[in-house]
């Protein structure tokens, strides 16, 4: 997987990046990101990248030329159009099913609006992905696309050291994580739940699908409605929930 950011801010996007388990997949050649400067492509003197806005109103909008740009020379270097997301609020919200897609890509571009936002035209041009983090305002594109970054590139085979990571943590069948637990068995009068120490792994595996179900009904009940259940796990939510009160969530 390659990323390539277009961004008013490359040594954001390098050094949130180039730690951790992200920076060790890129020294492993698992994966590659490059941080393209969109002011490297502006032709005014200044290297000024945006102008106020047609029309009137607060704030600057960054112009369409640098990033067009900077996506033309890129696609020269790739020799094809890559996908390009934009962040943005106004488009859908990220989440593990969409990283799962995009995780298939072999380039992906992001796009780091700034200031009121870019230019339409530049959007038109280029943007194939409109991509939100959340429902909210943040001051620049660069923190969700390390968000997305991140959460995708621990699909990358290789890049998490336990296989089964990516697979069995938190939405995995649209369900939230069980519970973990390390040593010492007990902590200021907490005990690690017996069946975890009992050895028997296929008692361990229906405790740890229940604490799943169990918390995703306590903490996402909206998750449920989409939730890959079995036949018999379909019962113990009906029942968690009737003990609960809850039981209209299940219906």
């Amino acid at each position: 997987m390659n990323y390539h950011v277009l961004t008013l801010f490359p040594e954001m996007v390098k050094n949130g990046l180039d730690t951790s388990i992200i920076g060790r997949a890129a020294e492993k050649g698992l994966l590659s990101v490059q941080a393209i400067d969109i002011r490297d492509y502006s032709t005014d003197k200044h290297h000024s990248v945006d102008d106020y806005p047609y029309g009137g109103g607060a704030g600057m909008v960054m112009q369409p030329m640098p990033i067009c740009d900077a996506y033309d020379s890129l696609c020269e270097t790739l020799d094809k159009k890559p996908r390009v997301i934009y962040l943005t609020p106004q488009g859908r919200v990220f989440n593990q099913t969409i990283a799962e897609e995009l995780s298939k890509e072999e380039d992906l571009v992001f796009l780091c609006g700034h200031y009121e936002g870019v230019d339409e035209r530049a959007l038109e041009l280029i943007a194939t992905d409109y991509i939100s983090v959340g429902d909210y305002v943040l001051t620049g594109g660069e923190l969700p696309a390390m968000l997305m970054i991140d959460c995708i590139s621990r699909l990358i085979p290789g890049v998490l050291n336990n296989e089964t990571s990516a697979e069995f943590e938190s939405f995995h069948d649209n369900l939230l994580e069980y519970p973990q637990y390390t040593r010492p068995e007990t902590y200021r009068n907490l005990k690690v739940p017996d069946v975890l120490l009992s050895g028997h792994h296929k008692n361990i595996d229906t405790w740890r699908r229940e604490q799943s179900i169990k918390r995703t009904a306590e903490r996402r009940p909206d998750l449920l409605e989409t939730a890959s259940l079995s036949k018999s796990e379909k019962e113990y939510l009906k029942k968690l929930l009737e003990n609960e009160g809850n039981k209209d969530l299940f219906q």
